[in-house]
């Protein structure tokens, strides 16, 4: 007899877990209707990020196509010359690189910070 009891409790206890457990879930869950929140995305510092990340992609984007541009060999310049060429590209288009990251980075900085 006690052996029942004693299933009977824990197997009640553990259905009860699941059903809280469950109960939870679909609280949180995207399909529960309840109040709902009007967000203005045009104030607030989210905005001023998004801004900012935008900046960084489209920095990203027009200093890699003028690097796509200069590395392509010009008319009339002989092989040491372009492979000169190349080389300063290189260093000028990591440093380029570097800067526009110092961007992001300071962007992440300064979303943590609020």
């Amino acid at each position: 007899m006690k052996s029942i009891v004693k299933k009977l409790v824990i197997y009640s206890m553990a259905g009860i877990m699941q059903i809280s457990f469950g109960a939870g879930i679909a609280s949180a869950s995207p399909i529960f209707i309840g109040p709902q929140q009007i967000v203005r995305l045009d104030e607030g510092p989210h905005n001023r990020d998004n801004d900012r990340q935008r900046e960084h992609d489209r920095r990203m984007q027009e200093e890699n196509e003028r690097h796509e541009r200069e590395m392509q060999r010009r008319r009339g310049e002989s092989d040491r010359e372009w492979h000169e060429r190349q080389e300063r590209e290189r260093h000028r288009h990591d440093e380029a690189l570097n800067q526009i990251a110092a961007l992001l980075i300071g962007i992440a900085i300064g979303s943590s910070n609020n």
